[in-house]
């Protein structure tokens, strides 16, 4: 097996057992340097990817759902490809809200007819997609598609989150596509200590993004906010360096960095920004989140969990201590929220969505 992915994953790459190839990295957002329009970055990383898979001939390419390089260099040397779409599907559906406003999916057909009415809007911003990917694909010697999401495979697409946060779609999934599960990997890292306090007091963990909030907002909210409960707090910032710009109460600890699969088989609630990994990983361990989305699919992720009933959903107008505190005591409170975070720590208890996955991309290779 060969993953071509950036330079600053070789080492996980073949720590692992695979080979690496190092995939092309371009300036696609305004720098002081002159970036490269999205698609005219994917016609050149296509055209190296291509080479990548002509040298090593191999019988299918899965690629995420963000990277189309590698699905338009598969076609070209036409080798089968397969998608990994690796959080809830974004594909949308009649009387389904706008992908990523944080909206829920709708009680009523009156809710229903409201969000079919931005299908339009939607519908040309997907058409724009197309006409953008098709001039891509001209350039590359490939012809036009007539559908939108073409960089997501009809053959066959694996959405690596728990069915359990999948709307209900009429007439199941789009063809091609199978809900495996969450796809969960992260680098080895060995336990921390556990937070000060009573071992008999409920263990939270306040685990934000790497990615949004840098300035600790989330974090030093919960921080503050939990000071004083009978809790206890393990908090990690994530890799942001210095741990002592924070006050950390008594019954917490504040850590660089922490293994969410050696630490949360251990907790009682999760806080978080509710990007997908970390959600994935508290759910898998029976944890009930408070979901405090940033900024992106994160108010996807936060408006499935609620409507799912795993966890407590924190706008971010309401992310302050007082805002924490209410939302980690109902998150103990609250018989059913963990009786359905519990409901989804056995379902991915008792399947390997990785074999699951494995299995599918093993047929596809193989013409089944």
């Amino acid at each position: 097996m060969v993953v071509e992915t950036w330079t600053r994953w070789q080492e996980d790459v073949e720590r692992e057992g695979m080979r690496f190839a190092p995939a092309p990295e371009y300036h696609v957002f305004p720098t002081m340097e002159r970036p490269l329009k999205p698609y005219e970055a994917v016609r050149r990383a296509a055209s190296v990817t291509r080479e990548v898979v002509r040298a090593e001939r191999p019988d299918v390419v899965v690629a995420d759902i963000l990277t189309l390089a590698p699905a338009l260099a598969a076609e070209l040397e036409g080798v089968p490809w397969a998608t990994v779409i690796p959080h809830v599907d974004p594909r949308s559906a009649p009387g389904f809200p706008v992908y990523s406003v944080g909206a829920r999916l709708p009680r009523t057909a009156l809710g229903r007819r409201f969000w079919d009415a931005f299908d339009p809007v939607i519908g040309r911003g997907l058409a724009l997609g197309r006409s953008e990917l098709n001039e891509t694909r001209s350039r590359l010697g490939l012809p036009p598609l007539a559908h939108v999401h073409g960089g997501i495979s009809r053959a066959l697409a694996l959405v690596g989150t728990f069915p359990q946060l999948e709307y209900p779609r009429a007439g199941g999934p789009p063809p091609g596509t199978h809900v495996v599960g969450p796809l969960q990997w992260e680098p080895p890292f060995g336990d921390v200590e556990d937070p000060p306090g009573d071992p008999s007091w409920p263990l939270v963990l306040v685990a934000p993004s790497t990615a949004q909030d840098r300035d600790g907002a989330m974090l030093r909210a919960a921080l503050a906010g939990l000071a004083g409960l009978p809790v206890r707090v393990l908090a990690t910032t994530n890799k942001r360096g210095e741990t002592s710009g924070f006050d950390v109460p008594a019954n917490a600890r504040l850590v660089d960095w922490v293994s969410y699969s050696r630490t949360m088989p251990r907790c009682d609630v999760v806080v978080c920004h509710a990007g997908h990994g970390t959600l994935m990983r508290a759910l898998s361990a029976g944890c009930v989140v408070v979901a405090c989305p940033a900024a992106g699919d994160m108010n996807e992720n936060a408006a499935r969990l609620d409507w799912a009933g795993a966890g407590v959903r924190l706008p971010r107008r309401l992310i302050s201590p007082r805002g924490l505190r209410l939302a980690v005591r109902r998150a103990l409170a609250e018989p059913g929220l963990r009786t359905r975070a519990a409901g989804l720590a056995a379902w991915a208890a008792a399947r390997d969505p990785a074999d699951r996955a494995a299995e599918l991309v093993e047929g596809l290779a193989s013409g089944g």
